[in-house]
């Protein structure tokens, strides 16, 4: 173990680093959606395939490499959106970091309790309506249908967008700040019907939103005069206007405090868990494509096998009776005891008395991944020859036994 860290290095250490940061983003991506599942189980798969050929399970090996043929095209059905957002991430993060160091993402105190009185008014009124609250994440790419707006957050302009005369009033606003940025807005609807039961569009819009965005969306039921706050993948039943103001503020202080945490204080404070899954993988995944994929040699004795011979037929005196073989492959193909899968069976004539014989490398039986490179001695010597109760019985003995009853007689 000591010298497997040494040999890491320094380029091995940044291989590490930079694919443990890729590891956390992507966990991190996949963390809120039901593809984690998927990828879960996916892995356990993998790790199933590894102990497969590692124990050299033919049959199944071979099973398992067939499914991994079309592994991509699974991939690419099962995460396409998940892949998607992924890389749109990745292209707007520099942007949106930006973005949200010239502009503080924040709301007084008055404004949030105008926020909640007039929900409490829309409920008591079965006024539908659909209220996103952004979070650090651009939702650009999850609107459809959105007219601009930019307006200042206010109870009429609310009550406006919301009268069920307006045009856009079964759409959703979004809130930046103490601003209405949109409104009429289509949003991605979740398919979690565990989740969704009987609720509506705009609860199902809501729910969707926060599956694959940090936005803390905010529903009224036109039909139960309720109120529904979703977020992170969830959704709950808030009426207590005291708990949605809490709600709403301890939102907006989470997506910006008023103390910025030190980069090292983040480092260890934030998704903890999330950071040892990925150095753990990452660390693994080096040790396998890295390390264990390094090319060594390593020698074996072990025992020449003749295999079946005829009944009556035995061997009498082989030299040697082991031979020595060097193999080639990677690190990963030595890491289990192989020795007792390595075998050799010399090609033997069934003919009474010694014969020499030289052993080709087809002789040998090696597991998979490993190249025979070289064996010490290339020939033995094997005496052959047949049972003494096969002599006895055979038909020169029971030719003579006739031949002394004649005489006898």
């Amino acid at each position: 173990m000591i010298n497997s860290i040494r040999e890491i290095g320094l380029t091995g250490f940044l291989d590490i680093l930079f694919m443990t940061l890729l590891l956390y983003m992507l966990i991190i991506a996949f963390k809120r959606t039901r593809a984690a599942f998927v990828l879960t189980g996916m892995l356990i798969v993998a790790c199933v395939y590894l102990v497969i050929r590692q124990f050299n399970l033919v049959m199944m090996a071979s099973v398992f490499e067939m499914f991994f043929t079309i592994i991509l095209v699974i991939l690419v059905v099962i995460f396409q959106e998940e892949i998607r957002h992924f890389f749109e991430e990745i292209a707007v993060w520099s942007l949106n970091r930006r973005l949200l160091r010239k502009k503080k993402i924040s709301i007084s105190r008055n404004e949030v309790e105008m926020l909640v009185r007039t929900l409490m008014e829309f409920a008591r009124e079965r006024t539908g309506a659909l209220i996103v609250i952004r979070g650090k994440n651009i939702l650009k790419r999850h609107l459809e249908g959105e007219v601009t707006l930019n307006g200042e957050l206010s109870e009429p302009l609310l009550k406006s967008i919301f009268d069920p005369h307006s045009i856009g009033h079964d759409g959703a606003v979004i809130i930046d700040g103490s601003r209405v940025t949109h409104f009429s807005c289509h949003l991605p609807l979740s398919k979690n019907l565990n989740k969704i039961r009987d609720r509506g569009t705009r609860h199902a819009a809501a729910l969707g939103l926060t599956e694959v965005a940090d936005a803390l969306c905010i529903v009224v039921s036109e039909e139960k005069g309720t109120i529904s706050v979703a977020r992170n993948g969830d959704i709950s039943v808030v009426n207590d206007p005291d708990r949605l103001t809490e709600i709403i503020q301890t939102f907006y202080e989470e997506i910006h405090p008023k103390q910025e945490l030190k980069p090292w204080e983040d480092l260890f404070k934030r998704n903890t868990r999330e950071k040892v899954y990925a150095v753990l993988l990452s660390i693994g995944l080096w040790f396998v494509l890295v390390y264990g994929s390094k090319v060594v040699y390593k020698s074996y004795v072990v025992p020449v096998s003749i295999g079946e011979l005829p009944a009556e037929w035995e061997i009498t005196d082989m030299n040697p009776k082991e031979i020595e073989v060097e193999l080639r492959g990677p690190r990963t193909a030595f890491y289990l005891n192989i020795q007792d899968r390595i075998k050799v069976y010399p090609n033997i004539k069934i003919v009474a008395g010694q014969q020499r014989i030289r052993v080709y490398e087809n002789n040998f039986t090696i597991p998979k991944g490993l190249t025979l490179d070289d064996h010490e001695p290339h020939y033995i010597t094997i005496m052959l020859d047949m049972k003494k109760s096969a002599e006895s019985t055979g038909p020169e003995k029971g030719k003579n036994n006739n031949n002394e009853k004649r005489t006898g007689k």
